[in-house]
């Protein structure tokens, strides 16, 4: 998913992306460098999507940064903790050109 969605970033002209492969490096990126936004897939290594978002909600260097979540669970439990977490957007899988580009500029304006 990770590729694709750097791909799908590629054409959006964004070439600018890290990734990160468990919820622990992601968490020691988004600290350590300065990054506009997290898109992040709810299923990941160490952890879920939802847990990267707590502590990216929870950390005072990270808690104001855009977070998008990728998702392949639409039902409702889900959509409702990722929005009391704090997510600024999320898309449903599979992910598609359109929508990530829409998405992206809903949250950055």
């Amino acid at each position: 998913m990770r590729w694709t969605v750097q791909n799908l970033l590629k054409q959006l002209d964004i070439t600018r992306v890290s990734q990160a492969g468990s919820k622990t490096e992601a968490m020691d990126k988004l600290v350590r460098y300065k990054f506009d936004l997290v898109i992040s897939d709810h299923h990941m290594d160490n952890g879920t999507g939802l847990d990267l978002l707590r502590e990216v909600r929870s950390h005072p260097l990270t808690r104001k940064l855009p977070f998008i979540m990728l998702t392949g669970n639409a039902e409702p439990e889900t959509v409702s903790a990722v929005g009391q977490a704090g997510v600024n957007n999320y898309i449903v899988k599979p992910v598609r050109l359109e929508t990530l580009q829409k998405r992206i500029e809903q949250v950055l304006g």
